[in-house]
């Protein structure tokens, strides 16, 4: 498989060293990069993450491998990832044996130069169809560069994966290479002692919504469903996480005097999150089609909501259609007018039938969609690419 790489010598770090993980987020909250890691880690494997440091980054302590946060004085654009990529191609090259697994497109150039120097494998893990993303769309310029990046390196990697099977297609369609699919999925979800909403500070017998996410962005549902609260006066909407339109949406909160039925968490650790996700009663994934990478999206939180075991409403999107559909766990947004999707919430959260045939198939969807069953296929794909796990 890597004789194009290394010629017909064995590669002497084929089997042994430290996996390099690279990722331009900040770790913390990155679930795909901690499981990854964590699984390689428990078969075995030295792990060491290689991120970035944030001014709100978490703490990423107590984690049982390596991880390095660069602190960057550029945080977007171009002078951003020119750095970034200048660190990291640096730092790998001269790190004893290793194996690199590169997240994203906007880290496989560096870890492509260091694996033909060093003569290391390489996999490349694409979270995303990474130049459809709506900040590249209007952008030709920019859209271009990574283009460019993807269409000579990506057919070059010898082991790929994606995280859902509409997208592996895509790159199937465009360069004539497979792509392996590891889905975002987490990790059966035990929660100890159930949480109550009075321990976290959350109103008592009131309905409560969740939309969570790292990058609560633009074209994701978010000021609708904040102009949709206007029409569920006695409702709750519980916001956990990041993203850019945060700001936005408290403006909104406040012009509206929403501000006592709206709460931001703003970040927390994974446990936590689902601590407040568990206690709400619908979760809303409210993802819009407005480009290749959002089309065919797979959202983290859809498979969080299952695990916390609350019913879902979700944007009719292909892949996000199949899961809703096949384990009967919600419904799909009929329209994003605020006033129609307050009537869908309304009869959501008031429709006792559907929400007990909905609480029984997410039990045994979450018993499917875990990641203990996922990550045997990533441990698969490890093989592929000639590393060995002692553990196993």
């Amino acid at each position: 498989m890597f004789s194009y790489l290394y010629g017909k010598r064995k590669n002497p770090y084929c089997l042994s060293g430290v996996i390099y993980i690279s990722v331009t987020s900040d770790v913390a909250t990155d679930q795909r990069v901690l499981r990854t890691a964590r699984t390689l880690h428990l078969s075995g494997r030295p792990v060491h993450i290689i991120g970035r440091l944030l001014p709100d980054s978490l703490p990423v302590s107590g984690l049982p491998f390596r991880i390095t946060r660069f602190r960057m004085i550029f945080r977007r654009g171009f002078l951003f990832y020119a750095c970034f990529h200048i660190r990291l191609f640096f730092f790998l090259l001269f790190r004893k044996k290793g194996f690199l697994l590169a997240n994203d497109l906007d880290t496989l150039f560096p870890n492509f130069l260091v694996s033909r120097l060093r003569r290391w494998p390489l996999v490349y893990d694409s979270h995303e169809y990474f130049t459809g993303v709506p900040a590249l769309c209007h952008r030709p310029r920019v859209r271009a560069f990574w283009k460019s990046i993807e269409k000579k390196i990506v057919p070059r990697v010898p082991v790929r994966i994606t995280v859902n099977g509409s997208i592996a297609e895509l790159y199937r369609r465009e360069y004539g290479v497979h792509f392996n699919v590891v889905r975002n999925i987490p990790p059966l979800w035990e929660p100890g002692e159930k949480p109550t909403r009075a321990g976290l500070g959350l109103p008592g017998d009131a309905p409560l919504l969740v939309l969570q996410g790292t990058g609560i962005n633009r074209d994701r549902g978010a000021e609708e469903l904040v102009r949709c609260m206007v029409y569920l006066p006695d409702v709750y909407l519980l916001v956990i996480g990041g993203g850019e339109v945060l700001p936005r949406l408290k403006e909104m909160c406040a012009e509206m005097g929403l501000e006592r039925r709206v709460l931001f968490t703003g970040k927390m650790p994974y446990a936590r999150m689902m601590q407040y996700t568990s206690v709400s009663d619908l979760g809303l994934s409210l993802d819009k089609d407005t480009g290749l990478n959002q089309r065919y999206s797979l959202p983290n939180k859809l498979f969080d909501y299952i695990q916390a075991g609350i019913p879902v409403l979700a944007s009719p999107l292909p892949e996000v259609r199949s899961i809703v559909e096949k384990y009967e766990i919600g419904e799909l947004l009929r329209s994003y007018d605020p006033e129609q999707m307050a009537d869908q919430i309304r009869s959501m959260l008031h429709d006792r039938g559907k929400r007990e045939h909905w609480k029984k198939s997410l039990v045994n969807a979450a018993k499917t969609l875990c990641w203990e069953k996922e990550r045997k296929e990533l441990i698969r794909i490890f093989r592929q690419a000639g590393i060995s796990f002692p553990r196993l």
